[in-house]
């Protein structure tokens, strides 16, 4: 039989400290189409990081033309990060989108920065 927290002796492993506040983990923020919403954050060493939480337009720089251009998205398509973030109208990076001005990949992680950055697909 095996007990679980317990030495062979049957005393308590106890944990040697609480966790300090740096190595607490955030809040998970997912980003959905919207009207644009962004929130100010202070970061280790009284820094600010700015991070998103809903918009309808992103960055979108054509490869052949080597111009970017602001689109309104549409729709998210597929998200390999989780099938069902598509469903959900999630926006992560790597996520494939419906723009204006075509697909669209997410080359960011925009619930880090304040931004939606993403390249064109060739259909």
């Amino acid at each position: 039989m095996v007990n679980l927290g317990r030495k062979k002796s049957g005393g308590k492993y106890k944990s040697p400290r609480k966790k300090k506040s740096y190595e607490i983990k955030g809040q998970n923020r997912v980003i959905h189409i919207g009207n644009d919403k962004r929130k100010s954050l202070r970061v280790k060493g009284g820094n600010k990081k700015i991070v998103m939480l809903s918009s309808k337009t992103v960055n979108i720089l054509d490869p052949n033309t080597k111009k970017t251009q602001i689109a309104e998205i549409k729709n998210v398509l597929e998200t390999p990060a989780n099938r069902f973030f598509a469903r959900q109208q999630i926006i992560n990076k790597s996520a494939i989108i419906e723009t204006t001005l075509g697909k669209a990949k997410v080359t960011n992680r925009p619930s880090q920065e304040g931004m939606i950055n993403a390249i064109l697909i060739k259909e």
